[in-house]
Protein backbone atom coordinates (compact mmCIF):
# COMPACT_ATOMS: atom_id res chain seq x y z
CA UNK A 1 0.00 0.00 0.00
CA UNK A 2 1.25 3.49 -0.79
CA UNK A 3 0.21 6.60 1.05
CA UNK A 4 -0.98 9.89 -0.42
CA UNK A 5 0.35 11.64 2.70
CA UNK A 6 3.84 10.15 2.79
CA UNK A 7 2.73 7.77 5.52
CA UNK A 8 2.83 10.51 8.15
CA UNK A 9 -0.91 10.30 8.80
CA UNK A 10 -1.29 6.52 8.75
CA UNK A 11 1.81 5.05 10.38
CA UNK A 12 2.96 5.97 13.87
CA UNK A 13 6.43 4.53 13.28
CA UNK A 14 7.16 7.25 10.71
CA UNK A 15 6.80 9.91 13.40
CA UNK A 16 8.57 7.76 16.00
CA UNK A 17 11.80 7.60 13.98
CA UNK A 18 11.56 10.97 12.22
CA UNK A 19 13.87 12.90 14.54
CA UNK A 20 16.44 10.11 14.58
CA UNK A 21 16.48 10.30 10.79
CA UNK A 22 16.49 14.06 10.26
CA UNK A 23 17.10 16.14 13.39
CA UNK A 24 20.89 15.99 12.94
CA UNK A 25 21.27 14.90 9.32
CA UNK A 26 19.15 17.71 7.90
CA UNK A 27 20.15 21.02 9.46
CA UNK A 28 21.22 23.30 6.63
CA UNK A 29 17.71 24.54 5.86
CA UNK A 30 16.85 25.64 9.42
CA UNK A 31 18.77 28.94 9.37
CA UNK A 32 17.33 29.69 5.92
CA UNK A 33 13.72 29.45 7.10
CA UNK A 34 14.35 31.10 10.46
CA UNK A 35 16.01 34.00 8.64
CA UNK A 36 12.98 34.55 6.41
CA UNK A 37 10.62 34.48 9.41
CA UNK A 38 12.77 37.13 11.10
CA UNK A 39 12.96 39.21 7.92
CA UNK A 40 9.22 39.26 7.20
CA UNK A 41 8.45 40.27 10.77
CA UNK A 42 4.88 38.98 10.98
CA UNK A 43 3.53 35.56 11.89
CA UNK A 44 4.73 32.55 9.87
CA UNK A 45 2.63 29.56 8.81
CA UNK A 46 4.61 26.37 8.29
CA UNK A 47 2.89 23.71 6.17
CA UNK A 48 3.95 20.20 7.16
CA UNK A 49 5.57 21.27 10.44
CA UNK A 50 6.03 17.66 11.59
CA UNK A 51 7.86 17.25 14.89
CA UNK A 52 8.96 20.90 14.95
CA UNK A 53 12.42 20.50 13.40
CA UNK A 54 12.15 24.01 11.88
CA UNK A 55 9.19 25.35 13.85
CA UNK A 56 10.81 25.19 17.30
CA UNK A 57 14.04 26.98 16.28
CA UNK A 58 11.87 29.62 14.59
CA UNK A 59 9.94 30.24 17.81
CA UNK A 60 13.16 30.16 19.83
CA UNK A 61 14.51 32.91 17.55
CA UNK A 62 11.65 35.18 18.65
CA UNK A 63 9.17 34.62 15.79
CA UNK A 64 5.49 33.81 16.10
CA UNK A 65 4.62 30.73 14.07
CA UNK A 66 1.67 28.44 13.35
CA UNK A 67 2.44 24.85 12.40
CA UNK A 68 -0.01 22.83 10.30
CA UNK A 69 0.35 19.07 9.83
CA UNK A 70 -1.95 16.25 8.79
CA UNK A 71 -0.42 13.76 11.23
CA UNK A 72 -1.58 13.57 14.84
CA UNK A 73 1.49 11.42 15.56
CA UNK A 74 3.89 14.11 14.34
CA UNK A 75 2.03 16.86 16.20
CA UNK A 76 2.05 14.88 19.45
CA UNK A 77 5.84 14.65 19.29
CA UNK A 78 6.05 18.35 18.43
CA UNK A 79 3.91 19.21 21.48
CA UNK A 80 6.10 17.05 23.70
CA UNK A 81 9.26 18.80 22.44
CA UNK A 82 7.62 22.21 22.83
CA UNK A 83 6.74 21.43 26.44
CA UNK A 84 10.47 21.31 27.18
CA UNK A 85 10.96 24.85 25.85
CA UNK A 86 10.69 28.06 27.92
CA UNK A 87 7.15 29.40 28.30
CA UNK A 88 7.87 32.43 26.11
CA UNK A 89 8.86 30.09 23.25
CA UNK A 90 5.75 27.96 23.74
CA UNK A 91 3.65 31.14 23.69
CA UNK A 92 4.80 31.97 20.17
CA UNK A 93 3.53 28.68 18.72
CA UNK A 94 0.12 27.50 17.57
CA UNK A 95 -0.33 23.95 16.22
CA UNK A 96 -3.17 22.94 13.89
CA UNK A 97 -4.00 19.48 12.52
CA UNK A 98 -5.15 19.82 8.93
CA UNK A 99 -4.65 19.05 5.26
CA UNK A 100 -2.45 21.51 3.35
CA UNK A 101 -4.91 21.41 0.44
CA UNK A 102 -7.88 22.62 2.53
CA UNK A 103 -7.29 24.51 5.76
CA UNK A 104 -8.48 27.57 7.61
CA UNK A 105 -6.44 28.61 10.64
CA UNK A 106 -8.40 31.82 11.21
CA UNK A 107 -5.21 33.87 10.87
CA UNK A 108 -3.38 35.85 8.19
CA UNK A 109 0.40 35.53 7.76
CA UNK A 110 3.29 37.48 6.33
CA UNK A 111 5.11 34.26 5.39
CA UNK A 112 4.12 30.68 4.52
CA UNK A 113 6.88 28.05 4.35
CA UNK A 114 7.06 24.42 3.20
CA UNK A 115 10.33 23.01 4.63
CA UNK A 116 11.56 19.65 3.33
CA UNK A 117 9.21 19.32 0.36
CA UNK A 118 5.74 18.48 1.69
CA UNK A 119 4.32 20.01 -1.52
CA UNK A 120 5.77 17.04 -3.42
CA UNK A 121 3.31 14.72 -1.70
CA UNK A 122 0.58 16.43 -3.77
CA UNK A 123 0.54 14.30 -6.90
CA UNK A 124 -2.27 15.98 -8.87
CA UNK A 125 -2.58 19.47 -10.31
CA UNK A 126 -5.93 19.90 -8.54
CA UNK A 127 -4.26 19.23 -5.16
CA UNK A 128 -1.39 21.56 -5.97
CA UNK A 129 -3.71 24.39 -7.01
CA UNK A 130 -5.91 23.83 -3.95
CA UNK A 131 -2.88 24.16 -1.68
CA UNK A 132 -1.59 27.30 -3.41
CA UNK A 133 -5.02 28.96 -3.50
CA UNK A 134 -5.59 28.18 0.18
CA UNK A 135 -2.12 29.54 0.99
CA UNK A 136 -2.81 32.71 -0.97
CA UNK A 137 -5.96 33.35 1.08
CA UNK A 138 -3.92 33.13 4.28
CA UNK A 139 -1.31 35.70 3.22
CA UNK A 140 -1.26 39.45 3.73
CA UNK A 141 -0.95 41.55 0.53
CA UNK A 142 2.68 41.24 -0.50
CA UNK A 143 3.16 38.27 1.83
CA UNK A 144 5.68 35.60 0.85
CA UNK A 145 5.47 31.88 0.11
CA UNK A 146 8.61 29.72 0.11
CA UNK A 147 8.12 26.54 -1.92
CA UNK A 148 10.84 24.01 -1.16
CA UNK A 149 11.34 21.34 -3.87
CA UNK A 150 14.20 19.16 -5.07
CA UNK A 151 15.78 19.77 -8.47
CA UNK A 152 15.03 16.60 -10.47
CA UNK A 153 18.06 14.40 -11.14
CA UNK A 154 17.35 12.68 -14.51
CA UNK A 155 19.02 9.30 -13.74
CA UNK A 156 16.62 8.80 -10.83
CA UNK A 157 13.52 9.50 -12.93
CA UNK A 158 13.80 6.48 -15.26
CA UNK A 159 13.86 2.76 -14.40
CA UNK A 160 17.31 1.71 -13.21
CA UNK A 161 18.15 -1.45 -11.21
CA UNK A 162 20.59 0.64 -9.13
CA UNK A 163 17.81 2.79 -7.68
CA UNK A 164 15.20 0.04 -7.60
CA UNK A 165 17.41 -1.89 -5.16
CA UNK A 166 17.72 -0.79 -1.55
CA UNK A 167 20.32 1.92 -1.01
CA UNK A 168 21.42 2.69 2.54
CA UNK A 169 20.70 6.30 3.43
CA UNK A 170 21.10 6.13 7.22
CA UNK A 171 23.85 4.03 8.76
CA UNK A 172 23.03 2.14 11.93
CA UNK A 173 22.63 4.29 15.04
CA UNK A 174 21.67 3.53 18.62
CA UNK A 175 18.51 5.15 19.94
CA UNK A 176 18.23 6.38 23.55
CA UNK A 177 16.32 3.26 24.61
CA UNK A 178 18.98 0.90 23.23
CA UNK A 179 17.30 -0.01 19.96
CA UNK A 180 19.43 0.02 16.82
CA UNK A 181 18.03 1.83 13.78
CA UNK A 182 19.13 2.03 10.17
CA UNK A 183 17.29 2.91 6.96
CA UNK A 184 17.43 2.25 3.24
CA UNK A 185 15.46 3.64 0.31
CA UNK A 186 14.42 2.46 -3.12
CA UNK A 187 12.29 3.55 -6.05
CA UNK A 188 9.55 0.91 -6.33
CA UNK A 189 7.85 2.12 -9.53
CA UNK A 190 8.00 4.89 -12.12
CA UNK A 191 5.08 6.87 -13.53
CA UNK A 192 6.72 9.22 -16.01
CA UNK A 193 3.44 10.06 -17.70
CA UNK A 194 2.12 11.37 -14.35
CA UNK A 195 5.46 12.78 -13.16
CA UNK A 196 5.82 10.86 -9.91
CA UNK A 197 7.70 7.85 -8.55
CA UNK A 198 6.68 5.35 -5.89
CA UNK A 199 9.24 5.63 -3.10
CA UNK A 200 9.94 3.24 -0.24
CA UNK A 201 11.85 4.14 2.91
CA UNK A 202 12.69 0.91 4.72
CA UNK A 203 13.36 1.02 8.47
CA UNK A 204 15.37 -1.76 10.13
CA UNK A 205 14.99 -1.91 13.91
CA UNK A 206 16.92 -4.23 16.23
CA UNK A 207 15.53 -4.39 19.77
CA UNK A 208 17.74 -4.97 22.84
CA UNK A 209 16.36 -8.54 23.11
CA UNK A 210 17.50 -9.26 19.55
CA UNK A 211 14.06 -9.02 17.94
CA UNK A 212 14.17 -7.38 14.52
CA UNK A 213 11.60 -5.36 12.58
CA UNK A 214 11.45 -4.26 8.95
CA UNK A 215 9.00 -1.37 8.45
CA UNK A 216 8.20 0.17 5.07
CA UNK A 217 7.07 3.77 4.49
CA UNK A 218 5.71 3.70 0.92
CA UNK A 219 4.38 6.74 -0.89
CA UNK A 220 4.10 8.44 -4.30
CA UNK A 221 6.41 11.44 -4.69
CA UNK A 222 5.82 14.08 -7.35
CA UNK A 223 8.68 15.84 -9.12
CA UNK A 224 8.47 19.27 -10.69
CA UNK A 225 10.32 21.33 -13.25
CA UNK A 226 11.13 25.01 -12.95
CA UNK A 227 8.72 26.56 -15.42
CA UNK A 228 5.89 24.24 -14.45
CA UNK A 229 6.17 25.63 -10.91
CA UNK A 230 6.43 29.22 -12.15
CA UNK A 231 3.22 28.76 -14.14
CA UNK A 232 1.46 27.12 -11.17
CA UNK A 233 2.41 30.00 -8.90
CA UNK A 234 1.33 32.63 -11.44
CA UNK A 235 -1.98 30.82 -11.96
CA UNK A 236 -2.65 30.90 -8.20
CA UNK A 237 -1.95 34.59 -7.61
CA UNK A 238 1.79 34.68 -6.93
CA UNK A 239 4.78 36.46 -8.45
CA UNK A 240 8.14 34.67 -8.27
CA UNK A 241 10.78 37.03 -6.89
CA UNK A 242 13.67 34.60 -6.25
CA UNK A 243 14.72 31.07 -7.20
CA UNK A 244 17.57 29.58 -5.17
CA UNK A 245 19.53 26.42 -5.87
CA UNK A 246 20.35 25.72 -2.23
CA UNK A 247 19.77 27.01 1.29
CA UNK A 248 22.84 29.26 1.09
CA UNK A 249 20.74 31.35 -1.34
CA UNK A 250 23.00 30.51 -4.27
CA UNK A 251 21.41 31.11 -7.69
CA UNK A 252 19.48 28.24 -9.24
CA UNK A 253 21.68 26.54 -11.84
CA UNK A 254 22.08 23.36 -13.87
CA UNK A 255 23.72 21.49 -10.99
CA UNK A 256 21.67 22.86 -8.10
CA UNK A 257 20.38 20.18 -5.69
CA UNK A 258 17.36 22.23 -4.65
CA UNK A 259 14.66 24.36 -6.32
CA UNK A 260 13.55 26.95 -3.76
CA UNK A 261 10.95 29.43 -4.95
CA UNK A 262 10.27 32.66 -3.08
CA UNK A 263 6.95 34.02 -4.35
CA UNK A 264 5.02 37.15 -3.43
CA UNK A 265 1.25 37.36 -3.22
CA UNK A 266 0.06 39.64 -6.01
CA UNK A 267 -2.19 42.59 -5.18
Amino acid sequence: MTSQHGGYKEWEFVAEYYDAAYQTARQKDVDFFVGYSQHTGGRTLELGCGTGRVLIPTAAAGCEITGLDISSYMLNICREKLSQQPEKVQGRVKLVQGNMTDFDTGEIYSLVTTPFRPFQHLTTVDEQKACLNCTNRHLTPGGLLILDLFHPYPPRLVPDPKYMSEIEDLTEMELPDGRLFRRTNRTAAYHREQQYNDIELIYYITHPDGRQERLVQAFPFRYFYRYEVEHLLELCGFRVIDIFGDYDRSPFSNDSPEMIFVAEKKD
